[in-house]
């Protein structure tokens, strides 16, 4: 095959699938090891690693293919080898450091993020939704618009209502459940009759996360103070315990 057919075929499959790749950092300011998980959504590929050991202060890059979208989450407290690797929080349930393609069981603090192809609108958020296990922020690196910083600062363990509150084996308050974890309802979890934005409204659960991180998600119809949008392509920077 030519050189000519070779950088056509390239130029296309840039156009298709997009041509330049998003840089996520992922650093861990807290004071313990964190095992960040990584997931792709179902009509985005999984990336070159879907869970991994971040101890304390250290940093690692993972590049993300445009467009893209996915959610990640750290684990915390965790221990086993291979095939029995188990964590206190958002476990994976893989038995493995690597997630393979499981979510975090809730509650769990979500960065969630779209890629937009070719340097267009990305879409990013910090969520409570799942529920909390430690705070998050999600920085964009260049780009254009508004590109805020989304994140959940605060350490809502420390102040987690009685029956929202997740206990380790210390005793000590490792999680904290959102409401839709804790009891289910359909006014607590947007479902069933509540599944618009008119029926399901702010609740005194969901406005215990809203008041302590005003920017995350705290319901899933919070989309006016919880989406965040970067334009231009620009990298991330996820900070565990900013």
């Amino acid at each position: 095959m030519n050189t000519r057919v070779v950088l056509c075929l390239i130029t296309l499959a840039c156009l298709l699938y997009g041509g330049n790749a998003t840089t996520i950092t992922f650093t861990n300011n807290c004071q313990f090891t964190v095992w960040p998980g990584t997931l792709n959504g179902a009509s985005s590929p999984a990336l070159s690693t879907t869970g991994f050991e971040l101890g304390m202060g250290d940093s690692k890059t993972l590049d993300v293919p445009s467009p893209w979208s996915g959610r990640f989450w750290a684990r915390t407290r965790c221990s086993g080898g291979a095939g029995n690797f188990n964590c206190a929080t958002s476990n994976c349930g893989s038995g493995q450091v690597e997630c393979n393609g499981n979510g975090g069981a809730a509650p769990a603090t979500l960065v969630e993020i779209t890629v937009a192809a070719n340097g267009g609108q990305d879409f990013y958020d910090v969520s409570n939704v799942d529920g909390f296990n430690l705070p998050v922020s999600m920085a964009p690196q260049g780009g254009t618009g508004t590109c805020k910083v989304s994140s959940c600062k605060a350490n809502i363990n420390s102040q987690c209502p009685d029956d929202l509150k997740v206990a380790g084996s210390d005793g000590s308050v490792i999680a904290c459940k959102s409401a839709c974890v804790a009891y289910g309802k359909p006014e607590y979890c947007c479902s069933g009759d509540y599944n618009n934005p008119q029926k399901c409204q702010p609740t005194n659960y969901s406005q215990f996360f809203s008041n302590l991180c005003p920017e995350a998600y705290s319901y899933a119809y919070d989309d006016v103070k919880g989406t965040f949008t970067c334009n231009g392509g620009p990298n991330y920077v996820i900070t565990f315990c900013p």
